[in-house]
């Protein structure tokens, strides 16, 4: 006993996975128990599925891992039924079992390993042609081992359940929440493959710098809310606007950046301008909006820095809001 507790502790200490720990486990099972088959499953209650998992088989009696049966059929689900973890008398007890007496059990050892919420993950089990009369002492070793491996699942499927969230968090920060596509955090590693790709397949890269113009005043006559609304819809606009795979974020506020790879980039900016000037209708009120000033640069070729791109772009933008200004005051 002290031995068999000693090897447990080293396959728990040395563990990084379900299977590392199983593996060692059904090892131990057959020979605390001297039963020829042990083996993991899993169940799905929903398809009535039970899944062989892992199996060691040590002499003629074979479990096969991957193997599939239904969960009605199983002796796992009559002793889980009837509470009889252990018998030595298959035949005696559930002689009316096919699959029993094709492999020609005799002593069976069941137990099952649930989760924390209590729902049911599977059965650690051991099966055998001989008989094997068992003690309490060896259900109490099979009830432990049960509950080790059950723990290593929770302990894999919370890791997996933190992986996701992470997924999506990371996902989430980089989504502007108001229009529902990329952010500036969401834009730079756009940009940066874009350039990417643009060098090892020489295609070119554009990028479109947009302020709206007089935004200020729809807030300032119309309230946040249908500023916000108008902001939604510049972003379904400039979506309409561009082909798939093209990037469009909301940079900020009233800016907004359109990443393309066409050919015809200032057709592009007269479509994106249009689209800008046509009016806006929010609940019965109509806008016409001002438009945008909307800067334009291209990567030369082999240029892979995003910040120097987008900061030409900007420039340009600045020219061109400058300029329009200048043509409003006179």
């Amino acid at each position: 006993m002290q031995a068999t507790l000693e090897q447990l502790a080293h396959a728990v200490s040395a563990a990084t996975d379900l299977e590392a720990l199983s593996r060692p486990i059904l090892e131990l099972l057959e020979a605390v128990t001297g039963m020829e088959s042990t083996y993991l499953t899993t169940v799905d209650l929903v398809a009535g599925q039970q899944h062989i998992l892992y199996a060691r088989n040590t002499r003629a009696m074979t479990i096969p891992e991957g193997l599939s049966v239904d969960w009605d059929d199983t002796l796992c689900k009559r002793a889980l039924e009837e509470e009889r973890p252990y018998t030595d008398d298959v035949p005696g007890i559930w002689g009316d079992s096919a699959a029993a007496r094709a492999l020609g059990i005799q002593t069976y050892l069941s137990h099952p390993m649930q989760r924390a919420d209590g729902a049911l993950y599977g059965t650690l089990c051991a099966a055998s042609a001989d008989r094997h009369r068992l003690q309490g002492e060896t259900l109490n070793l099979l009830s432990l081992f049960a509950r080790l491996i059950a723990h290593q699942v929770e302990r894999e499927q919370a890791i997996i359940d933190l992986r996701r969230a992470n997924e999506s968090l990371s996902a989430e920060s980089r989504i502007d929440a108001l229009t529902g596509v990329i952010n500036r955090r969401g834009l730079m590693p756009g940009l940066r493959e874009k350039l990417q790709t643009a060098e090892r397949h020489g295609h070119p890269v554009h990028v479109l710098f947009i302020d709206l113009d007089g935004f200020k005043a729809i807030n300032d006559t119309h309230g946040h809310d249908v500023g916000d609304r108008f902001l939604i819809q510049v972003a379904q606009r400039l979506g309409d606007a561009v082909r798939a795979g093209d990037l469009v974020a909301r940079y900020g506020g009233d800016e907004f950046v359109v990443v393309t790879t066409s050919a015809q980039p200032d057709a592009l900016r007269d479509r994106l301008q249009r689209a800008l000037s046509a009016p806006f209708e929010d609940r019965g009120l109509i806008i016409a909006p001002g438009g945008g000033s909307i800067g334009l640069t291209s990567a030369e070729a082999g240029e892979v820095d995003a910040e120097r791109v987008l900061a030409r772009a900007d420039a340009s933008m600045y020219l061109i809001k400058k300029t329009r200004r200048s043509a409003r005051s006179h």
